[in-house]
């Protein structure tokens, strides 16, 4: 059968056509109702107008007025004397006292109606009692009811009652797992409900395609359904709250907790101002509890779940109550309890769910393992984990982790380190399987978060064993994966060109409102509404195919570095250890303190770059580069000798100005996020054009002066300056080029990394105007202020400007992660580029540049202030 839209239909105000309507096009329906009852329609008619006028209104939230009108439906087709109509207004009764959370009530209602309904009627109300039991999570009950339902409604031929029916089933098999038969149901559900004309339950089920991508970790997919659904249900004026919960668990899935809670949070108050439909405003409360929970907000979680917990018991929610209980047990571990309170608690929540077949079961054996190995209970822990541990060879790569992690600490606890090691192995090919299905960059980087404890693990037993060689290793097999990946750039369509603009244009505008002192407000809520609509377009882009990891290859970066010495930061358990390679000897030294005056090292040499000269500063200088260096590198420096230096530090110690130090004061330094990138970016061959790029940006306080003199250095260059320097033609230029340099004031958003930004004078060019372009120049030079800064997410991910060149190719990059002197980086700059046209590499030509112009503090700090980001 071939999928098609559903068409309008035109629709007379007729009894008969109503409750169809209400369910396709509710406005009409609503509408339509109202005529008939003014028609002085009889009993029977009226009971019909007012049931469809309540279906309606139950949809859009206003629960109790749907009640209010059903209750005179059912009197009126109590005076009609049709069974068959008091038993399909009691069911609809019942369905809508479910929803308020007067469960028995509406489960004594559904009962009713199924003792008076015959034939196709009484497929009709089972069918309503499923969907109520399915709320309920009492799933057997509803699938039993569903068995009954469907050939009944088969032998009718009701279609539309069988299309419903079949969505229920394909829920209750999602919640079971079984993603293969939700599928099949959904899928004819879809083509019954287009067929039929049924709009609205046409959009539900798109929505409800959405809920098996999501099942099967396909989160892109599951975006791309749910704002389709959206927005058919918008059209027809229609509100499901279950698609804000079902939002909110893709962005949970995705790593992006505090996004998921802080919807999660709105669409509850929404929901609740509205007085709408009082199950799924629980589901939501419980939605909002599990995402505070992943943003390390155990205190809002366990706020959130205990609301959440009491509202499903009054319910009568079963299942749903003991998926609230734990999120609050897992809050209350995260709070540092042990307990052999938590501990029995955790256990009666895993047996109940396990009972109930949910999915959270493993999880909730996950948490009672740890708690048994935290009190010492071996044998305790080996049943609860390896329970866990039995969901690691199904359903998606995601819930296969969790399995894998029950397994790997299992193992572990029982001294099986060559088993611990596998299934720490097993659990990150997992979870790269899915991460591969995500497109987005901010996605994959927050995604790693999933795979950081079984990352731990491994470096925990290196350290155990002593094998500096096993913790580099592991360190790198979950380190920066994200932009060790090529990135899958969204597609190229006009509306995210158009988006991407109107954004530059707005966020123009706005910076010229506040410079004069004018109003902001309307400019403000536009800007957010269209970062919003680019970053939701940029979450939908799907991943590529599945594949392996690359396997880190210890021989390889030998051979890689030659001459270069390795110097790698891993933190583990809150120490910082150093790792050094240098002449294929793997080091390791542990740092007995934490860099706790990084802020203040920039801070300083921001002081020095744009503040007023003073004669103590030279000597702050080298005393804050002398503390960094015991803070991070400690003796670890003594192993470099002399020779290039490549730093690997972790994500949050990333913007470091990393010359400072002593040890690397007069050396080739380069920075990278792995040892693999790095090594990747060394074998990165250049473009075979020579083409060279000159972009000069408004406001700067030197006029972009480096600019026309670099000009004369490369004759061919393309220069865009002083209004050519617009996003389109700014792209165009840079795709694909052998260097390129950008002078531009750069700008840095924490909130929100990928629309950091360099300006241009049509306004920001993002980073997700940069994630555009089919391949970054080779070598590019920004000498914006902070144009290197990057947020660390998930494990030792970055994100930020950087962090889209890349994986995009860009070989080196060379970038700021202080405010710099504009005055003192142009003479800077065209030292750096004689040293590139006489054949050195970035790193190498920014210290030949930094020693030719170190002539006084200002211009000193200013060199120290840039990082040679790649090779």
């Amino acid at each position: 059968m071939r999928r098609v839209a559903p068409e309008p239909e035109n629709s007379a105000a007729q009894p008969s056509q109503l409750l169809a309507l209400a369910l396709s096009r509710p406005q009409e329906a609503l509408v339509a109702a109202r005529a008939v009852l003014a028609a002085q329609p009889s009993a029977y008619q009226a009971s019909v107008a007012r049931q469809a006028a309540a279906i309606v209104l139950r949809d859009r939230g206003d629960v109790a007025a749907a009640i209010a009108e059903l209750r005179i439906a059912l009197r009126l087709a109590i005076g009609s004397g049709d069974l068959a109509r008091q038993a399909d207004v009691r069911a609809t009764l019942g369905v809508a006292l479910a929803w308020i959370g007067r469960s028995k009530q509406g489960l004594a209602a559904l009962d009713q109606a199924a003792t008076q309904a015959r034939g196709a009627s009484l497929g009709r109300v089972l069918m309503r009692r499923a969907s109520t039991l399915k709320r309920l999570g009492r799933y057997q009950e509803a699938l039993d009811d569903l068995g009954r339902a469907l050939p009944v409604l088969r032998r009718a031929a009701d279609t539309v009652w069988e299309a419903r029916s079949l969505t229920h089933r394909a829920e209750v098999y999602l919640a079971f797992g079984n993603t293969a038969r939700a599928e099949a149901d959904f899928a004819l559900a879809e083509e019954l409900f287009a067929s039929n004309g049924q709009e609205l339950e046409y959009a539900k089920a798109l929505h409800n395609r959405g809920l098996v991508a999501i099942v099967r970790g396909d989160l892109p997919s599951a975006l791309s359904y749910l704002e389709v659904a959206g927005r058919r249900y918008d059209a027809l004026g229609a509100t499901d709250p279950q698609l804000a919960i079902d939002r909110c668990s893709t962005l949970l899935a995705a790593g992006l907790a505090s996004d998921a809670m802080r919807e999660a949070d709105a669409a509850t108050a929404q929901f609740s101002a509205s007085g709408g439909d009082a199950l799924k405003r629980t589901e939501l409360i419980y939605v909002a509890a599990t995402a505070a929970l992943s943003a390390a907000d155990p205190a809002g979680a366990l706020e959130r779940a205990g609301r959440a917990r009491r509202l499903f018991h009054a319910h009568g929610r079963d299942l749903w109550e003991s998926r609230a209980q734990l999120v609050a047990v897992r809050a209350r571990y995260a709070n540092g309890q042990r307990t052999a309170r938590l501990l029995a608690q955790t256990e009666q929540i895993a047996s109940r769910l396990e009972d109930l077949r949910d999915e959270d079961a493993p999880r909730a054996h996950l948490l009672a393992g740890r708690i048994a190995l935290r009190r010492g209970g071996t044998a305790q822990a080996e049943e609860h984990l390896e329970r866990a541990a039995r969901s690691r060879r199904r359903g998606s790569g995601l819930n296969r982790s969790i399995g894998w992690l029950g397994q790997a600490l299992r193992c572990d606890a029982a001294g099986n380190t060559r088993a611990a090691l596998a299934a720490c192995a097993r659990g990150l090919d997992a979870l790269d399987e899915h991460r591969l299905t995500l497109g987005a960059t901010e996605l994959r980087a927050y995604a790693t978060a999933h795979g950081a404890e079984l990352a731990l693990i491994a470096q925990r037993e290196a350290l155990r064993r002593g094998d500096p060689r096993l913790l580099l290793a592991w360190s790198e097999r979950w380190r920066a994966t994200a932009l060790g990946r090529p990135l899958m750039k969204p597609p190229h369509d006009k509306e995210r060109i158009a988006e991407l603009s109107a954004l530059r244009a707005v966020t123009r505008m706005h910076d010229d409102a506040r410079a004069v002192g004018g109003t902001t407000v309307v400019l403000d809520r536009e800007r957010r509404r269209l970062e919003h609509a680019v970053r939701a377009r940029a979450l939908r882009t799907v991943g590529g195919a599945a594949a392996g990891a690359p396997k880190f290859d210890l021989d390889a970066l030998f051979a890689g570095l030659g001459d270069t010495r390795l110097v790698e930061l891993i933190e583990i358990d809150g120490a910082l250890h150093v790792i050094t390679v240098v002449d294929r000897r793997v080091r390791r030294h542990a740092l007995e303190s934490r860099p706790d005056n990084v802020g203040m090292a920039r801070s300083v040499l921001t002081r020095v770059a744009v503040g007023p000269p003073a004669e103590h500063l030279e000597s702050l200088l080298s005393q804050v580069g002398a503390r960094l260096e015991r803070f991070l590198i400690g003796p670890g420096a003594a192993d470099l000798g002399d020779g290039p230096v490549v730093v690997i530090p972790p994500g949050r110690l990333h913007a470091i100005p990393w010359s400072l130090l002593p040890s690397l004061r007069n050396r080739v330094v380069s920075v990278a996020p792995s040892a693999s990138t790095w090594l990747h970016a060394t074998g990165t061959q250049p473009p075979e054009n020579d083409r060279v790029t000159l972009i000069l940006g408004p406001g700067l306080d030197t006029g972009g002066a480096e600019i026309p003199r670099l000009a004369r250095h490369y004759r061919s260059a393309t220069v865009l300056g002083h209004g050519t320097a617009t996003a389109e033609d700014a792209l165009a230029a840079l795709d694909g080029a052998w260097l390129a340099h950008i002078a531009a004031h750069g700008t840095f958003r924490a909130d929100n990394p990928l629309f950091s930004a360099l300006q241009l004078d049509d306004g920001p060019l993002t980073v997700h105007d940069f994630e555009r372009l089919q391949r970054a120049p080779y070598r590019m030079v920004l000498s914006s202020c902070n144009s290197g800064v990057a947020a660390p997410v998930g494990a030792d991910e970055l994100l930020g400007l950087v962090s889209s060149l890349i994986p995009l190719g860009a070989a080196g990059i060379l970038a700021s992660v202080v405010p710099v002197n504009d005055r003192a980086a142009v003479p800077l700059m065209v030292a750096l580029h004689d040293a590139l046209q006489n054949g050195a590499t970035l790193p190498e030509a920014l210290l030949k540049a930094r020693s030719e112009t170190s002539h006084d503090l200002a211009s000193l700090a200013t060199g120290l202030s840039f990082i040679a980001l790649g090779a």
